[in-house]
Protein backbone atom coordinates (compact mmCIF):
# COMPACT_ATOMS: atom_id res chain seq x y z
CA UNK A 1 0.00 0.00 0.00
CA UNK A 2 2.81 2.41 0.74
CA UNK A 3 4.50 1.83 -2.49
CA UNK A 4 1.15 2.28 -3.99
CA UNK A 5 0.80 5.59 -2.28
CA UNK A 6 4.17 6.80 -3.48
CA UNK A 7 3.54 6.00 -6.95
CA UNK A 8 0.76 8.29 -6.85
CA UNK A 9 2.13 10.94 -4.60
CA UNK A 10 4.58 11.49 -7.93
CA UNK A 11 4.13 14.32 -9.75
CA UNK A 12 2.45 13.38 -13.60
CA UNK A 13 3.07 15.41 -16.47
CA UNK A 14 -0.30 15.91 -18.93
CA UNK A 15 1.62 15.56 -22.09
CA UNK A 16 -1.61 16.93 -23.46
CA UNK A 17 -0.90 20.40 -21.54
CA UNK A 18 1.96 22.26 -23.87
CA UNK A 19 3.43 24.02 -20.83
CA UNK A 20 3.95 21.37 -18.21
CA UNK A 21 5.28 19.19 -21.04
CA UNK A 22 7.59 21.45 -22.32
CA UNK A 23 8.82 22.35 -18.45
CA UNK A 24 9.33 18.56 -17.88
CA UNK A 25 11.59 18.14 -21.13
CA UNK A 26 13.67 21.07 -19.84
CA UNK A 27 14.05 19.63 -16.32
CA UNK A 28 14.96 16.26 -17.54
CA UNK A 29 18.51 14.55 -18.15
CA UNK A 30 20.25 14.73 -21.39
CA UNK A 31 21.06 11.02 -22.59
CA UNK A 32 24.48 10.06 -22.07
CA UNK A 33 26.27 7.51 -23.12
CA UNK A 34 29.60 5.49 -22.89
CA UNK A 35 31.68 2.86 -25.05
CA UNK A 36 33.76 0.27 -23.84
CA UNK A 37 35.97 -2.32 -25.53
CA UNK A 38 38.94 -4.06 -26.37
CA UNK A 39 42.19 -1.68 -27.48
CA UNK A 40 41.44 -1.89 -31.08
CA UNK A 41 37.67 -2.80 -31.15
CA UNK A 42 36.37 0.26 -33.33
CA UNK A 43 34.86 2.31 -29.87
CA UNK A 44 35.71 5.87 -31.28
CA UNK A 45 34.40 4.92 -34.36
CA UNK A 46 30.73 4.06 -32.99
CA UNK A 47 31.12 6.38 -30.61
CA UNK A 48 31.77 9.44 -33.37
CA UNK A 49 28.88 8.16 -35.63
CA UNK A 50 26.60 7.73 -32.38
CA UNK A 51 27.59 11.27 -31.59
CA UNK A 52 26.45 12.68 -34.66
CA UNK A 53 23.35 10.59 -35.09
CA UNK A 54 21.97 11.39 -31.98
CA UNK A 55 23.10 15.10 -32.22
CA UNK A 56 25.22 14.38 -28.77
CA UNK A 57 28.70 15.63 -27.49
CA UNK A 58 31.86 13.66 -28.55
CA UNK A 59 34.04 13.07 -25.78
CA UNK A 60 37.41 11.45 -25.77
CA UNK A 61 41.20 12.17 -24.58
CA UNK A 62 42.58 13.22 -27.95
CA UNK A 63 39.68 15.28 -28.96
CA UNK A 64 39.52 16.84 -25.47
CA UNK A 65 43.34 17.96 -25.67
CA UNK A 66 43.03 19.25 -29.35
CA UNK A 67 39.94 21.14 -28.41
CA UNK A 68 41.97 22.95 -25.58
CA UNK A 69 45.03 23.28 -27.10
CA UNK A 70 42.74 25.61 -30.04
CA UNK A 71 40.59 27.49 -27.71
CA UNK A 72 44.18 28.50 -25.62
CA UNK A 73 42.81 26.89 -22.47
CA UNK A 74 45.07 26.79 -19.19
CA UNK A 75 45.32 23.19 -19.75
CA UNK A 76 45.98 23.54 -23.75
CA UNK A 77 48.63 25.67 -23.39
CA UNK A 78 49.98 23.55 -20.66
CA UNK A 79 49.70 20.30 -23.07
CA UNK A 80 51.11 22.28 -26.07
CA UNK A 81 54.13 23.51 -23.92
CA UNK A 82 54.72 19.68 -22.56
CA UNK A 83 54.11 18.21 -26.25
CA UNK A 84 56.85 20.92 -28.09
CA UNK A 85 59.31 19.56 -25.29
CA UNK A 86 58.95 16.26 -26.52
CA UNK A 87 57.35 14.75 -23.33
CA UNK A 88 53.48 12.72 -22.70
CA UNK A 89 50.67 14.62 -21.30
CA UNK A 90 49.82 13.48 -17.50
CA UNK A 91 46.50 11.23 -17.07
CA UNK A 92 45.88 13.78 -14.52
CA UNK A 93 45.71 16.50 -16.84
CA UNK A 94 43.90 14.65 -19.25
CA UNK A 95 41.74 13.05 -17.03
CA UNK A 96 40.31 16.68 -15.55
CA UNK A 97 40.03 18.10 -19.29
CA UNK A 98 37.58 14.77 -19.89
CA UNK A 99 35.60 16.19 -16.22
CA UNK A 100 35.59 19.40 -17.35
CA UNK A 101 34.55 18.95 -20.76
CA UNK A 102 31.31 16.71 -19.19
CA UNK A 103 30.58 19.87 -16.67
CA UNK A 104 30.47 22.17 -19.98
CA UNK A 105 26.68 23.72 -20.62
CA UNK A 106 26.47 22.25 -24.21
CA UNK A 107 26.98 18.88 -22.75
CA UNK A 108 24.42 20.08 -19.83
CA UNK A 109 21.91 20.23 -22.63
CA UNK A 110 22.72 17.87 -25.37
CA UNK A 111 24.43 15.02 -23.57
CA UNK A 112 27.34 13.55 -24.03
CA UNK A 113 29.54 9.66 -26.18
CA UNK A 114 32.22 9.48 -23.68
CA UNK A 115 34.79 6.38 -24.76
CA UNK A 116 38.51 5.70 -24.30
CA UNK A 117 37.77 6.07 -20.34
CA UNK A 118 38.93 4.56 -18.25
CA UNK A 119 42.31 4.44 -19.30
CA UNK A 120 44.72 1.49 -19.56
CA UNK A 121 47.36 2.86 -18.01
CA UNK A 122 47.40 3.17 -13.86
CA UNK A 123 50.06 5.87 -13.47
CA UNK A 124 47.11 8.39 -11.96
CA UNK A 125 44.44 6.16 -10.64
CA UNK A 126 43.71 2.37 -11.14
CA UNK A 127 40.87 1.34 -12.93
CA UNK A 128 38.33 0.60 -9.92
CA UNK A 129 38.85 4.66 -9.08
CA UNK A 130 38.41 5.73 -12.44
CA UNK A 131 35.30 3.71 -12.87
CA UNK A 132 33.82 5.47 -9.01
CA UNK A 133 34.74 8.52 -11.51
CA UNK A 134 32.28 7.52 -13.90
CA UNK A 135 29.43 6.77 -11.32
CA UNK A 136 29.95 9.97 -9.17
CA UNK A 137 29.46 12.12 -12.38
CA UNK A 138 26.72 14.75 -12.27
CA UNK A 139 25.33 13.55 -15.83
CA UNK A 140 25.74 9.65 -14.97
CA UNK A 141 25.64 7.62 -18.19
CA UNK A 142 22.54 6.26 -18.97
CA UNK A 143 23.61 3.39 -22.03
CA UNK A 144 26.31 0.99 -21.56
CA UNK A 145 27.64 -0.13 -24.91
CA UNK A 146 30.01 -2.97 -24.65
CA UNK A 147 32.13 -3.74 -28.20
CA UNK A 148 33.04 -7.80 -27.75
CA UNK A 149 35.48 -8.97 -30.40
CA UNK A 150 38.14 -11.86 -30.46
CA UNK A 151 41.58 -11.34 -29.51
CA UNK A 152 42.98 -12.95 -32.53
CA UNK A 153 40.60 -10.67 -35.02
CA UNK A 154 41.71 -7.73 -33.31
CA UNK A 155 45.29 -8.07 -33.13
CA UNK A 156 45.00 -9.00 -37.15
CA UNK A 157 42.70 -6.05 -37.62
CA UNK A 158 45.53 -3.56 -35.50
CA UNK A 159 48.60 -5.15 -36.99
CA UNK A 160 47.27 -4.63 -40.33
CA UNK A 161 46.56 -0.82 -39.43
CA UNK A 162 48.55 1.93 -41.41
CA UNK A 163 48.98 5.46 -41.09
CA UNK A 164 49.20 8.58 -43.54
CA UNK A 165 52.20 10.18 -42.12
CA UNK A 166 51.48 13.55 -43.55
CA UNK A 167 47.74 13.68 -42.54
CA UNK A 168 47.74 11.25 -39.73
CA UNK A 169 44.66 9.28 -40.54
CA UNK A 170 44.98 5.40 -39.94
CA UNK A 171 43.55 3.20 -42.66
CA UNK A 172 42.45 -0.60 -42.26
CA UNK A 173 44.32 -3.04 -44.29
CA UNK A 174 41.09 -3.63 -46.43
CA UNK A 175 41.36 0.76 -47.12
CA UNK A 176 44.90 0.12 -48.00
CA UNK A 177 46.14 -2.92 -49.08
CA UNK A 178 45.41 -3.62 -53.35
CA UNK A 179 45.16 -7.14 -52.99
CA UNK A 180 42.79 -7.35 -50.27
CA UNK A 181 40.86 -4.85 -52.31
CA UNK A 182 40.77 -6.38 -55.82
CA UNK A 183 39.58 -9.62 -53.85
CA UNK A 184 36.60 -7.37 -52.47
CA UNK A 185 35.94 -6.46 -55.94
CA UNK A 186 36.11 -9.99 -57.32
CA UNK A 187 33.60 -11.23 -54.39
CA UNK A 188 31.35 -8.38 -55.47
CA UNK A 189 31.56 -8.96 -59.55
CA UNK A 190 30.48 -13.06 -58.36
CA UNK A 191 27.93 -11.77 -56.20
CA UNK A 192 26.45 -9.57 -58.77
CA UNK A 193 26.58 -11.57 -62.18
CA UNK A 194 23.38 -10.02 -64.21
CA UNK A 195 25.03 -6.10 -63.55
CA UNK A 196 28.41 -7.27 -65.35
CA UNK A 197 27.70 -5.83 -68.86
CA UNK A 198 26.87 -2.46 -67.05
CA UNK A 199 30.36 -2.77 -64.50
CA UNK A 200 32.55 -3.43 -67.97
CA UNK A 201 30.86 -0.44 -69.40
CA UNK A 202 32.05 1.60 -66.47
CA UNK A 203 35.26 0.07 -66.17
CA UNK A 204 36.08 0.58 -69.98
CA UNK A 205 34.97 4.16 -69.06
CA UNK A 206 37.48 4.53 -66.49
CA UNK A 207 40.02 2.70 -68.27
CA UNK A 208 39.75 5.46 -71.27
CA UNK A 209 40.41 8.22 -68.87
CA UNK A 210 42.81 6.72 -67.34
CA UNK A 211 44.55 6.58 -70.51
CA UNK A 212 44.43 9.34 -71.64
CA UNK A 213 45.33 11.81 -67.93
CA UNK A 214 47.96 8.55 -66.88
CA UNK A 215 48.06 9.84 -63.04
CA UNK A 216 45.01 8.12 -61.49
CA UNK A 217 45.94 4.45 -60.37
CA UNK A 218 50.01 5.65 -59.98
CA UNK A 219 48.63 8.08 -57.74
CA UNK A 220 47.11 5.85 -55.78
CA UNK A 221 50.05 3.33 -55.44
CA UNK A 222 52.06 5.92 -54.42
CA UNK A 223 49.29 7.24 -51.69
CA UNK A 224 49.54 3.16 -50.85
CA UNK A 225 53.50 2.93 -50.08
CA UNK A 226 53.66 6.38 -48.27
CA UNK A 227 51.16 4.37 -45.36
CA UNK A 228 53.39 3.55 -42.52
CA UNK A 229 53.10 1.25 -39.50
CA UNK A 230 52.86 2.45 -35.79
CA UNK A 231 54.84 0.88 -33.24
CA UNK A 232 51.53 0.46 -31.32
CA UNK A 233 50.38 -1.52 -34.13
CA UNK A 234 53.31 -4.08 -34.53
CA UNK A 235 51.33 -7.81 -33.38
CA UNK A 236 53.84 -8.50 -30.29
CA UNK A 237 53.00 -5.14 -29.05
CA UNK A 238 49.01 -5.56 -30.11
CA UNK A 239 49.22 -8.91 -28.06
CA UNK A 240 50.63 -7.10 -25.13
CA UNK A 241 48.13 -4.49 -25.02
CA UNK A 242 44.78 -6.48 -25.28
CA UNK A 243 46.68 -8.75 -22.50
CA UNK A 244 47.15 -5.58 -20.04
CA UNK A 245 43.25 -4.77 -20.46
CA UNK A 246 42.23 -8.16 -19.68
CA UNK A 247 44.53 -8.41 -16.73
CA UNK A 248 43.87 -4.84 -15.42
CA UNK A 249 40.34 -3.65 -17.07
CA UNK A 250 38.31 -6.70 -17.97
CA UNK A 251 37.25 -7.90 -14.00
CA UNK A 252 36.34 -4.72 -12.91
CA UNK A 253 34.51 -3.41 -15.98
CA UNK A 254 32.27 -6.61 -16.00
CA UNK A 255 31.34 -5.92 -12.32
CA UNK A 256 30.28 -2.20 -13.66
CA UNK A 257 28.54 -3.75 -16.01
CA UNK A 258 26.61 -6.27 -14.16
CA UNK A 259 25.46 -3.89 -11.67
CA UNK A 260 24.37 -1.39 -14.31
CA UNK A 261 20.32 -1.73 -15.63
CA UNK A 262 20.45 -4.55 -18.48
CA UNK A 263 17.61 -2.75 -20.44
CA UNK A 264 20.33 -0.09 -21.45
CA UNK A 265 23.38 -2.49 -21.23
CA UNK A 266 24.33 -3.15 -24.91
CA UNK A 267 26.49 -5.48 -26.31
CA UNK A 268 27.23 -5.88 -29.71
CA UNK A 269 29.31 -7.72 -31.76
CA UNK A 270 32.68 -5.67 -32.84
CA UNK A 271 34.05 -8.71 -35.44
CA UNK A 272 32.18 -6.90 -38.38
CA UNK A 273 32.73 -3.83 -39.66
CA UNK A 274 32.44 -0.72 -38.21
CA UNK A 275 29.49 0.74 -40.34
CA UNK A 276 27.31 -2.11 -39.34
CA UNK A 277 28.32 -2.65 -36.07
CA UNK A 278 25.70 -0.62 -34.20
CA UNK A 279 22.96 0.55 -36.57
CA UNK A 280 20.84 3.84 -35.30
CA UNK A 281 17.82 5.61 -36.61
CA UNK A 282 19.15 7.95 -38.84
CA UNK A 283 15.53 10.01 -39.20
CA UNK A 284 15.57 10.79 -35.17
CA UNK A 285 16.94 13.40 -33.78
CA UNK A 286 17.22 14.30 -29.32
CA UNK A 287 17.27 18.21 -30.56
CA UNK A 288 17.13 20.71 -33.27
CA UNK A 289 17.72 23.98 -34.24
CA UNK A 290 17.11 25.98 -37.43
CA UNK A 291 19.28 29.33 -38.33
CA UNK A 292 18.03 31.96 -40.42
CA UNK A 293 20.15 34.93 -42.21
CA UNK A 294 17.03 36.94 -43.82
CA UNK A 295 13.67 38.31 -42.89
CA UNK A 296 12.35 35.70 -45.64
CA UNK A 297 13.93 32.76 -44.15
CA UNK A 298 12.70 34.31 -40.36
CA UNK A 299 8.90 34.27 -42.11
CA UNK A 300 9.48 30.73 -44.09
CA UNK A 301 10.58 29.00 -40.86
CA UNK A 302 6.82 29.03 -39.49
CA UNK A 303 5.93 26.80 -42.82
CA UNK A 304 8.41 24.59 -43.01
CA UNK A 305 10.21 21.30 -41.06
CA UNK A 306 6.74 20.67 -39.89
CA UNK A 307 6.90 18.37 -36.67
CA UNK A 308 3.56 16.61 -38.17
CA UNK A 309 0.80 17.20 -40.51
CA UNK A 310 -0.78 20.01 -40.26
CA UNK A 311 1.78 21.33 -37.49
CA UNK A 312 3.50 25.18 -37.51
CA UNK A 313 6.71 26.51 -36.10
CA UNK A 314 5.01 28.73 -33.28
CA UNK A 315 6.28 32.19 -31.49
CA UNK A 316 7.38 31.99 -28.66
CA UNK A 317 5.84 33.56 -25.57
CA UNK A 318 8.48 36.36 -25.75
CA UNK A 319 7.50 37.41 -29.40
CA UNK A 320 10.65 39.34 -30.99
CA UNK A 321 12.05 39.75 -27.48
CA UNK A 322 15.26 37.93 -26.84
CA UNK A 323 14.97 35.64 -24.32
CA UNK A 324 18.78 35.48 -23.08
CA UNK A 325 18.57 39.38 -22.22
CA UNK A 326 15.50 38.91 -20.65
CA UNK A 327 16.91 36.47 -18.20
CA UNK A 328 19.66 39.25 -17.46
CA UNK A 329 17.26 41.84 -16.25
CA UNK A 330 17.15 43.70 -20.07
CA UNK A 331 14.22 44.56 -22.41
CA UNK A 332 16.21 43.81 -26.09
CA UNK A 333 14.22 43.13 -29.08
CA UNK A 334 15.84 40.16 -31.14
CA UNK A 335 16.95 40.30 -34.73
CA UNK A 336 15.14 38.22 -37.57
CA UNK A 337 19.50 37.31 -38.60
CA UNK A 338 19.45 35.56 -34.81
CA UNK A 339 16.34 33.65 -35.52
CA UNK A 340 15.85 30.01 -33.98
CA UNK A 341 13.89 27.22 -33.56
CA UNK A 342 13.22 24.93 -30.43
CA UNK A 343 10.67 22.24 -29.57
CA UNK A 344 8.43 23.72 -32.39
CA UNK A 345 8.71 27.26 -31.09
CA UNK A 346 10.51 30.18 -32.58
CA UNK A 347 13.21 32.57 -30.90
CA UNK A 348 14.66 36.08 -31.74
CA UNK A 349 17.95 36.31 -29.89
CA UNK A 350 19.25 39.92 -29.92
CA UNK A 351 22.94 39.31 -30.88
CA UNK A 352 25.52 36.32 -32.24
CA UNK A 353 26.79 35.59 -28.15
CA UNK A 354 23.20 35.41 -27.10
CA UNK A 355 22.65 33.01 -30.39
CA UNK A 356 25.65 31.16 -28.71
CA UNK A 357 24.59 31.19 -25.37
CA UNK A 358 20.85 29.99 -26.46
CA UNK A 359 21.89 27.13 -28.60
CA UNK A 360 24.79 25.77 -26.20
CA UNK A 361 22.22 25.16 -23.68
CA UNK A 362 18.97 26.97 -24.03
CA UNK A 363 17.37 25.27 -20.91
CA UNK A 364 18.65 28.12 -18.18
CA UNK A 365 16.84 30.68 -20.36
CA UNK A 366 13.67 28.67 -20.90
CA UNK A 367 13.20 27.25 -16.96
CA UNK A 368 11.40 28.34 -14.05
CA UNK A 369 11.93 30.88 -12.77
CA UNK A 370 10.88 32.37 -16.25
CA UNK A 371 12.30 35.37 -17.89
CA UNK A 372 9.97 37.87 -17.43
CA UNK A 373 10.21 41.97 -18.43
CA UNK A 374 11.64 43.83 -15.61
CA UNK A 375 10.08 46.92 -14.19
CA UNK A 376 11.65 50.27 -14.04
CA UNK A 377 11.31 52.62 -11.82
CA UNK A 378 11.59 56.16 -11.29
CA UNK A 379 11.44 57.87 -8.46
CA UNK A 380 11.97 62.03 -8.04
CA UNK A 381 10.61 64.42 -5.66
CA UNK A 382 12.19 67.68 -3.65
CA UNK A 383 15.09 67.33 -1.42
CA UNK A 384 14.48 65.80 1.88
CA UNK A 385 11.20 64.54 0.62
CA UNK A 386 11.68 60.94 1.20
CA UNK A 387 12.95 59.82 -2.08
CA UNK A 388 15.50 57.22 -0.88
CA UNK A 389 13.54 55.57 1.54
CA UNK A 390 10.57 55.16 -0.67
CA UNK A 391 13.29 53.16 -3.12
CA UNK A 392 14.54 50.98 -0.92
CA UNK A 393 11.30 50.17 0.95
CA UNK A 394 10.27 49.26 -3.06
CA UNK A 395 13.38 47.37 -3.58
CA UNK A 396 13.05 45.12 -0.82
CA UNK A 397 9.11 44.31 -1.40
CA UNK A 398 9.40 43.91 -5.34
CA UNK A 399 13.35 42.18 -4.85
CA UNK A 400 14.85 45.14 -7.42
CA UNK A 401 17.66 47.12 -7.29
CA UNK A 402 18.18 50.76 -6.13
Amino acid sequence: MDSQEQKQAQPFTDIFDEDEAETSFLLSKPTCLIVFGKPGSGKKTLARKLAQRWNCIFIEASEVIQMNIQQGTEYGLKCQELLCKGESIPEEVVTEMILQKIESPEVAHFGYVLTGFPFLSEKCMTVLQQIEKITNLKLKPDILINIKCPDYELCQRISGQRQNPDSGEIYQRSQCDPEVIDKHKKEKGQDEEEDEEDEDQDEEEEGEGEEETGEGPRKKLESFHQLVQRPEDFLENAEKRIGMYKDRMLSPLEEFLAHHDCRYLIEVDGSQEADHVFEVNKNYTCNYCYFNKQDELFRALSSCKLIAPRYRWRRSRWGQVCPVALKEGDIVMGNPEFAVSFLGKMYVLSSEEALKKFVLNPRPYLLPPMPTCPCKVFVFGPPFSGRTTICNLIAHNYKGKV
